[in-house]
């Protein structure tokens, strides 16, 4: 288990946010006026801390498969800065090399900035190898940390179906459990998308259950707003039949 504390470095209000949220979206425009990626790889190896930063961080804006290798190297940097730009980087252009570093790093890394940018990275490199460290971190990091891991499970239903059953049971458990209302939002979402990749079994009823359970109990209005939109999003017959039902007597 994480200390809270170890996220004393970040913004209080920003801690939840997205690794990309100050990112702005890539256009015509702004592609054109990309730094150089021969020029960024380059200061991948750069002596000093700051240009390897800044060069890992331009890769959070290109995609360019040589960088890989060098950003696998910079998590491991001795700069907490260069190792979550490592990550973002990495998030930007994931590949099945990077999995292993990137969980050998969740593991041991002291500072919950990076971890939170190594989460993201795990998920979008989708690989049923980040199943169970992402499920662990959702579990007993800090709370940053969990968010982004409920999010990154989302992804597993881009691998298959035992990779879908496998993150249901941490996600259903940090849906009910979990203090923080952020992070019980993000399972009901990340539960919404892996809902859609399962036939009608008892892992999908248990996910429904709990989704039902949220939308009827849970005492952030905002979770169970987003229960909701979980349930209409995977558009099950029961869910909608008991959200009508509870709407029209009145529940809130």
């Amino acid at each position: 288990m994480y200390d809270e504390d170890d996220l004393s470095l970040l913004d209080p209000e920003a801690e939840l946010e997205s690794p990309l949220d100050s990112i702005e979206p890539l256009t015509e425009e702004s592609e054109a006026q990309l730094p150089d990626p021969d020029e960024m790889l380059a200061l991948l190896d750069s002596p000093v801390p700051q240009q390897r930063m800044l060069a890992a961080r331009a890769f959070s804006d290109i995609e360019d498969a040589r960088a890989t290798s060098p950003l696998i190297r910079l998590l491991t940097d001795t700069c907490p800065l260069v190792r979550v730009s490592a990550a973002y980087g990495i998030g930007r252009n994931p590949s099945s090399e990077a999995v292993e570093p990137l969980i050998h790093q969740l593991n041991r890394d002291w500072n919950g900035y990076v971890r939170k940018g190594v989460v993201w990275a795990l998920g979008n490199c989708r690989d049923r190898r980040s199943l169970a460290p992402l499920a662990n971190a959702l579990k007993t990091d800090i709370s940053a940390v969990r968010l982004w891991a409920a999010s990154a499970l989302a992804q597993m239903a881009n691998i298959g179906y035992d990779a879908v059953v496998g993150a249901m049971p941490s996600l259903v458990a940090a849906l009910v459990q979990d203090p923080v209302g952020a992070v019980r939002s993000n399972c009901a979402w990340s539960i919404g998308q892996l809902c859609r990749e399962l036939p009608s079994n008892v892992v999908y009823a248990t996910a429904i259950d709990a989704l039902i359970q949220t939308f009827a109990e849970d005492t952030d209005l905002g979770v169970r707003e987003d229960a909701k939109a979980a349930i209409l999003g995977v558009g099950d017959t029961r869910g909608l039949e008991i959200i009508e039902t509870l709407e029209q007597e009145g529940w809130f």
